[in-house]
């Protein structure tokens, strides 16, 4: 029979105990350890009642039968479900667009205006020597401009030369009211017949000849269509490199986990199922309520919370393998122990992610539910399909190191235990570091800019964004993305005289009327998107706002960039409060206390706003960020507070457990040494998904890989490991007010 003591010790998470465990007698013979009997059933663990719902599920799905129905039924469930949901479209996965902001409602009145569909693709041409253009090469712009307009069966518009003479530009008018993949149709086409000899050359090829005896012209298509035809170029296959890479990744962290050759593949394979699954439920849940979301990420959450759900429970089917000769006795109290975590765990990230339903910016408040589901889905996978998949493999699944009755647990004198006596004996000084190394980080944070541009936003070279640069240096550099002003038609003319005689602006054009409404074109002197240019969008609205009767509104790229900056700083002030009272509550559910959960909060806000920081700098310094995309800052809180905090729920309701036998100090030296070990695999797992979001080409994706995957190693190896053990420790059981607990002195 196994000690009480001894089962605390090697428990990941006693969460489930029946009730308040008794004081154990302060002698040493009352900790003696004893052998366990082969054949004889452990007493299990946790889940209440042996009727307990717990007990009920770990009977059903890890039984003969149970196991086989549970497996057949999982892959029958899912495979029908795969293929009635398959082929659902979801919405642009990168929409920053404020629903009712000023530059939504303009383009929804610009959407009626005749020919609203259309917009120009911009041929800008230059000579590689840089030399004023002659003559002669105006005359191949024309020729190219005709070339690249016929082979869409449009028209081009006459060559405007720049004020420098060294560069000229043609228009061709394209449908961009169709799908990015369609319209890089054209944009290809363009390009190819761009590229004829005899036409000029496209990109930065060597020059050829434009005409008979006139030197090349390098040409460069660009616009906002040809930029959308060169992200969804950038994104061909993206989705798959993604799904290999994460693959590879938890795939070689599992084989050097587990130091089996097998056992890798039950949880990869069952993890894989659980991914493919949420993937079309997600975007299912996109097409049926128009939610645009960035799939990638939901894919990362059920890879990394699944495979570290996978990683506890059979971390704790192998103790209990040392305590049973019967595995599926074993699996049966593993999963009647660790599910309540597991479960507690889920609960607080998918919580944490429906507060995003609240959020004003369509690609943030799609993450909602859509990660949520793809959550549900990997839990369900984890405490059901996974147990089953364990049962039917058996204990040899473990070799060639195969957990054996009587081997001995370590947990309470390796090295998590040591490092956990030496913080708990001299806490105040290592909080005092700790905290300065995480000022230290956070610090990162002064001085960032929130909002990339349109070529920030994305780590791939292309032409369009050359082209772009291109006509920055030889054109003012907002005629590459005019501010469009809609106004009532009987004020137009003093809201162009207005627009006119505001700060930064060099051209005003009425283009046209609709029903009673005029369009007017607004050329800035600043870069787009740039801060000047913003500034430029705020005061134009301020001087056409102020025409009587005019009814203005403001639109355009930079004028959707001023209202995603407004919509995200709305949605960090809203929603991440709630994530945090969200965790607040869970914790005080969990632990039954007040100040504790309090605390521990702090603690993870406290590392959530060092990781943003750390992820920011290196961003920055390493990688060329100039800041951050406006979804960032809020992405990244979410994830790092209610993905973290799950490790803080894993540590402090096991140093609730262990306190009551052994007191404060003593408790936390026996969790931190029986769930460093475990802690630090799913979180090292957890990181290394993240961090495979970086194969993307989208900027805001890299980031939060990069951030989150920071925080995550940051949560594992220094809160999880010195910060909280400091805390519980230097706090005593004031930390557990007001709860009581039973401890010995």
């Amino acid at each position: 029979m196994t000690t009480r003591t001894q089962r605390h010790a090697a428990d990941p998470n006693p969460s489930s105990k029946p009730g308040p465990t008794p004081n154990l007698s302060p002698e040493p013979s009352a900790t003696r350890p004893s052998t366990p009997t082969p054949g004889r059933r452990t007493p299990a663990p946790s889940g209440g009642s042996s009727r307990g719902p717990w007990r009920r599920l770990a009977d059903a799905v890890t039984s003969r039968r149970g196991a086989w129905v549970t497996l057949v039924l999982a892959v029958l469930v899912t495979t029908a479900l795969m293929g009635a949901l398959r082929g659902a479209e979801i919405g642009r996965a990168d929409e920053t667009l404020p629903p009712d902001s000023e530059s939504a409602r303009a383009a929804a009145l610009l959407a009626g205006f005749p020919g609203s569909e259309l917009s120009p693709v911009m041929v800008v041409m230059t000579r590689y020597d840089e030399r004023p253009l002659a003559a002669g090469d105006l005359a191949a712009a024309q020729r190219v401009g005709t070339a690249a307009a016929g082979s869409v069966g449009q028209r081009a518009s006459r060559p405007i030369p720049s004020q420098d003479g060294r560069a000229v530009l043609v228009s061709i008018p394209v449908r961009a009211d169709r799908p990015n993949t369609e319209i890089a149709t054209d944009v290809k086409a363009m390009r190819a017949a761009i590229a004829r000899p005899g036409a000029a050359t496209a990109g930065d090829g060597p020059a050829t000849a434009g005409t008979a005896g006139a030197p090349g012209l390098r040409a460069q298509v660009t616009g906002g269509p040809a930029f959308g035809a060169d992200v969804a170029g950038a994104f061909d296959g993206a989705d798959l490199r993604l799904l290999a890479v994460t693959i590879g990744i938890v795939a070689l962290l599992l084989l050097l986990t587990y130091r089996s050759p097998v056992l890798w593949l039950v949880p990869l394979v069952v993890v894989a199922l659980a991914d493919g699954l949420a993937g079309v439920v997600a975007k299912a849940i996109g097409q049926a309520w128009s939610l645009s979301f960035d799939s990638g990420i939901v894919s990362v959450l059920v890879f990394g919370a699944g495979t570290n759900y996978a990683l506890l429970l059979i971390s704790r089917y192998r103790e209990e393998l040392r305590r049973s000769d019967d595995h599926r006795v074993a699996l049966r109290d593993a999963l009647v122990a660790t599910g309540p975590a597991v479960l507690a765990s889920n609960v607080t990230v998918v919580l944490s992610l429906l507060t995003l339903v609240l959020a004003v910016l369509p690609g943030t408040r799609g993450l909602g539910p859509t990660s949520a589901a793809g959550l549900l889905i990997a839990a369900a996978f984890a405490l059901v399909v996974l147990p089953a998949a364990l049962a039917m493999c058996g204990r040899t699944l473990f070799w060639p190191f195969v957990p054996r009755v009587g081997d001995a647990d370590a947990s309470t004198t390796g090295p998590w235990a040591r490092v956990a006596r030496a913080v708990t004996s001299r806490p105040v000084p290592v909080l005092a570091v700790s905290l300065v190394v995480a000022a230290v980080m956070a610090s990162g944070l002064v001085g960032t800019r929130v909002g990339l541009s349109q070529t920030e936003q994305f780590r791939v070279a292309s032409e369009s964004s050359a082209g772009l640069q291109t006509l920055a240096r030889h054109y003012p550099q907002g005629e590459s993305a005019p501010m469009t002003v809609v106004s009532r038609t009987e004020a137009a003319p003093r809201v162009a005289e207005a627009a006119r005689h505001t700060a930064g602006v060099v051209r005003v054009q009425p283009l046209a009327e609709h029903d009673g409404w005029t369009r007017t074109m607004v050329v800035g002197s600043a870069e787009p998107d740039s801060a000047a240019a913003q500034d430029v969008v705020r005061e134009l609205r301020d001087a056409v706002h102020a025409v009587p009767g005019s009814d203005a509104l403001v639109g355009g790229q930079t004028a959707r960039q001023v209202d995603a900056e407004v919509g995200a700083r709305h949605d960090l002030t809203l929603v991440a409060p709630l994530i945090l009272l969200v965790v607040l509550l869970v914790l005080v559910a969990l632990l039954r206390a007040v100040v504790a959960p309090l605390i521990l909060l702090g603690v993870n806000v406290i590392s959530a706003l060092a990781a943003i920081g750390l992820g920011t700098w290196i961003g920055r310094t390493a990688f060329g960020f100039p800041g951050l995309d406006v979804l960032v800052p809020l992405l990244s809180f979410l994830f790092l507070v209610a993905l973290g905090i799950d490790y803080t729920i894993f540590l402090a309701h096991r140093t609730l457990h262990e306190a009551q036998d052994h007191g404060i100090h003593e408790g936390v030296v026996r969790a931190v040494g029986a769930t460093g070990g475990v802690i630090t695999s799913a979180g090292i797992v957890l990181a290394a998904v993240f961090a495979a979001l970086g194969v993307l080409p989208l900027v805001t994706l890299g980031q939060l890989g990069l951030i989150v995957g920071l925080g995550v190693l940051i949560d594992t190896l220094l809160v999880r490991t010195l910060v909280v053990p400091a805390v519980l420790a230097a706090a005593g059981e004031r930390l557990w007010w007001p709860r009581r607990l039973a401890s010995r002195p």
